[in-house]
C-alpha cells in the first residue's frame, strides 16, 4: 500500500516514519530545489531528516504547476493514503482539495496534521511550543513563572501517532465501504490530551495547581540520589512492600517509623536527606545492584546520545547513512522496521515517474521546465 507525505519537519514525518515501519511504501513529495525544510535544519535540529526520514522514498514536485498537479493526481490514483501537514488551506489554494483528490481515488484515506483541529482556531498556524504554552503543558513542566518546553516534540509526534491510529481503522473502514475519508488530528487537541489528568484533578481539588517539578510526585521516595562517583541516580520506591525489601537491602532502622507511603510522603524533607546519606556511600555500580536485588525502580540520568552505547538501546536502533555518515537512529516501537537510508533529495524521481508511465524524454523535459 502506497503513502504520499507532503509533510515537513517532525508531525508529517512521523507518521509516514511510523506507517513505513508498518510495511507501507512512503513516497515524499517535496519542493524542487529545497525540500523537506528538515533538510536544511542544522544545530540541535541537525538530526531531525535522518531520524524521522528512515525507509522513504523522495520525488520532487511543484505542486504549483500544472504539470506538477497532473503527476500528483496520477501518484493519488496509485495510494491509499496521504499524510499532510501543511498549513490549513495549503492544498486547497493549489486545486487538491481532498473533495478534488476524492474523485481520482474514492478509497483514499487523508490525514490532515495541523495546529488546530476542526473548530474556531481552525486556521489559526501553530507549532509545537505554542501548542505547548496555549494547551497548558508548558505551565506544567516548567517552573513557576518559568513555563519550559518538554525535551522533544512530543506533541508533534504525539498528533501523528492518533493520526496514524486514525488512518488505520479508516482503511478498515474502506475495505468495508470502498470509500475513504478525510481524517483532521490537531496539535492542540493532542496536548490537551496530555493534560487531561490535570484538568480533571482542578475540578475536582477546586485548588489551582502547581507545575509538577514543584508540586512533587505522589509517592514518597521518587528522586535522584548522588552517588559516591557523582552519578545522579533515580530511585522509585513505590508500594510499602518496596519499601520493606529496600530497608532490608541497605540495612535501614526506619522502615517501622515511615510504614505507609503517605507517612513517607509527610516526612520527605528530613527522610530525602536522611536517605541521600546512606545512598550517596555507594557508586553507581553497586547501588544499581543492591536495587536490582531488591526489586526497585530505578534509573541512571543520561543524557539521549549515552543511549548509542547502553546495552539494551543499542538493541532497538537502525543503522543508516547520512551526509557521509553512519548513524544509529531509534527504531519505532513496533513489531518491524524498515531498514534503509533517508532519501537524498528527488533521489527516487525516475523511478516513481516511470511507475506511472512517464517516459524518459518527458521525464527530461519535466526536469527542465522545473517541474521535478
Amino acid at each position: 500500500m502506497r503513502v504520499l507525505e507532503i509533510g515537513h519537519i517532525v508531525a508529517g514525518p512521523t507518521a509516514g516514519l511510523l506507517l513505513s515501519d508498518m510495511g507501507f511504501e512512503v513516497i515524499k513529495i517535496e519542493r524542487p530545489g529545497s525540500g523537506d525544510i528538515a533538510r536544511s535544519l542544522t544545530g540541535s535540529s541537525a538530526g531531525a531528516f535522518p531520524f524521522y526520514n528512515r525507509g522513504k522514498k523522495s520525488i520532487t514536485i511543484d505542486l504549483k504547476s500544472e504539470d506538477g498537479r497532473k503527476i500528483f493526481l496520477k501518484l493519488v490514483s496509485t495510494s491509499s493514503v496521504i499524510i499532510d501537514n501543511l498549513g490549513y488551506g495549503t492544498m486547497d489554494s493549489l486545486g487538491l482539495s481532498y473533495e478534488r483528490i476524492a474523485e481520482v481515488n474514492p478509497r483514499i484515506v487523508y490525514l490532515s496534521i495541523r495546529g488546530y483541529g476542526d473548530g474556531p482556531y481552525e486556521r489559526r498556524k501553530s507549532l509545537d511550543y505554542p501548542i505547548e504554552v496555549h494547551s497548558g503543558l508548558a505551565y506544567m513542566t516548567g517552573l513557576t513563572g518559568r513555563p519550559m518546553r518538554v525535551g522533544a516534540s512530543i506533541v508533534d509526534m504525539g498528533a501523528a501517532m492518533f493520526g496514524v491510529m486514525n488512518v488505520m481503522n479508516a482503511l478498515s473502514e474502506v475495505e468495508k465501504t470502498g470509500k475513504g475519508k478525510k481524517i483532521s488530528v490537531g496539535l492542540f487537541e493532542t496536548a490537551m490530551f496530555f493534560v487531561g489528568q490535570h484538568i480533571a484533578t482542578y475540578q475536582i481539588t477546586g485548588q489551582e495547581l502547581k507545575p509538577i517539578n514543584e508540586e512533587g510526585f505522589a509517592w514518597g521516595i521518587y528522586d535522584f540520589f548522588k552517588t559516591k562517583d557523582l552519578k545522579d541516580v533515580f530511585v522509585a520506591v513505590t508500594t510499602d512492600e518496596q519499601w520493606k525489601h529496600f530497608c532490608r537491602e541497605f540495612s535501614l532502622d526506619i522502615q517501622d517509623k515511615y510504614p505507609t507511603n503517605k507517612a513517607r510522603y509527610e516526612n520527605r524533607k528530613s527522610l530525602i536527606p536522611y536517605l541521600q546519606s546512606v545512598l550517596g556511600q555507594y557508586e553507581e555500580s553497586e547501588l544499581i545492584g543492591k536495587l536490582e536485588k531488591s526489586n526497585i525502580s530505578y534509573a541512571t540520568l543520561n543524557r539521549p546520545w549515552d543511549l548509542i552505547s547502553d546495552v539494551h538501546a543499542s538493541r532497538k536502533m537502525a543503522r543508516e547513512s547520512y551526509g557521509g555518515k553512519d548513524l544509529y537512529v531509534p527504531t519505532s516501537p513496533l513489531n518491524t522496521y524498515r531498514d534503509g537510508d533517508p532519501p537524498s533529495l528527488g533521489e527516487n524521481n525516475e523511478e516513481i515517474l516511470a511507475d506511472l508511465g512517464y517516459s524518459r524524454e518527458e521525464i527530461d523535459i519535466l526536469r527542465r521546465k522545473n517541474v521535478i
